[in-house]
């Protein structure tokens, strides 16, 4: 059978994972300008669906208007410590909401051995003589995803899919500066643990929040050392 044609809005759908994906990942550097017409031809699409796609990123937060008086067309957001230390944050509240949840589960002990797991495997990672910055990136996005899904519910999940990426790209392009702090992360990761498998709601949120917050100042002193990317 013939493939059913795309929709307008599957085309747009897929132009916006797409760029996003890009930008998160980097590939798309802090600063870089946006042609429609480039960006149409690169995915393949019609420039109507690449109009919706950077639309919407840009109400997001992935990409970004010139200052009046510049060329109009928009760029990759720019990495900022101002920037960082709000999304690292806003992350801070969201999932500190989720494990506050997530300590409240009756049935959670599988939840509890996954964050174990994963720890102890980001610990293993942190400490091998060549680590690799991406799979120490996967496993800190593990954990913290674990118990997102094991409390959050879909209002907040969505939201956390919304925001997450966007303090992801940070992580991902900072992460090299990172990594002499990473055992610092660990402790504040089984911290959280404990108080999730204490059923402690409250220490629960406020670790996660902690280790959020100690995230930022780590963060932020790296940018202030490395320099901002994409500034105009």
């Amino acid at each position: 059978m013939p493939k059913a044609k795309q929709s307008a809005s599957d085309r747009g759908t897929q132009a916006y994972n797409h760029l996003r994906q890009l930008i998160v990942r980097g590939r798309l550097a802090p600063g870089s300008r946006l042609i429609e017409t480039e960006v149409a031809e690169r995915l393949g699409l019609s420039r109507t669906p690449v109009r919706s796609a950077l639309q919407r990123l840009m109400q997001e937060g992935y990409i970004a208007a010139p200052p009046r008086g510049r060329q109009s067309r928009p760029f990759v957001a720019p990495l900022t410590q101002d920037d960082a230390v709000e999304l690292f944050f806003i992350v801070a509240e969201m999932e500190g909401l989720a494990a506050w949840q997530a300590a409240r589960q009756e049935d959670r002990q599988a939840m509890i051995d996954d964050m174990n797991e994963i720890n102890a495997q980001l610990l293993s990672e942190a400490s091998a003589a060549r680590p690799s910055r991406e799979r120490i990136f996967q496993l800190d996005t593990r954990f913290h995803r674990r118990y997102v899904e094991g409390g959050a519910g879909p209002r907040l999940v969505a939201l956390h899919d919304a925001i997450k990426p966007q303090a992801e790209r940070y992580t991902r392009l900072y992460i090299d500066a990172l990594l002499d702090q990473l055992a610092v992360s660990v402790e504040e990761h089984q911290v959280i643990i404990d108080a999730i498998e204490a059923g402690d709601a409250d220490l629960a949120q406020t670790s996660v929040q902690t280790n959020w917050r100690n995230a930022a100042e780590r963060l932020s002193g790296v940018i202030e050392r490395a320099g901002e990317l994409g500034s105009w």
